[in-house]
């Protein structure tokens, strides 16, 4: 399954390069350039995902039902 996020990257001391996805709380990293910054930055995505589902599991109730829902949102 394929989900597209915007990054921001901003220059930061030392010429370092700090990646954040606004959608994904906790998806920060930084890198020495741009290349360094977007692979972290996919490391820094696939990470937060797999705790939110980890959490997620945990915590659900054992009746819950698990289903997949696709939403198309515009990149305006």
């Amino acid at each position: 399954m394929r989900h597209d996020y915007h990054v921001v990257y901003t220059t930061i001391e030392d010429g370092w390069i700090m990646a954040v996805v606004p959608e994904l709380p906790g998806a920060v990293t930084q890198g020495r350039d741009m290349d360094e910054a977007r692979t972290n930055i996919r490391e820094a995505v696939e990470l937060v995902l797999q705790a939110y589902r980890e959490n997620a599991a945990r915590d659900a109730p054992g009746s819950a039902v698990w289903d997949t829902l696709s939403v198309e949102v515009s990149a305006s």
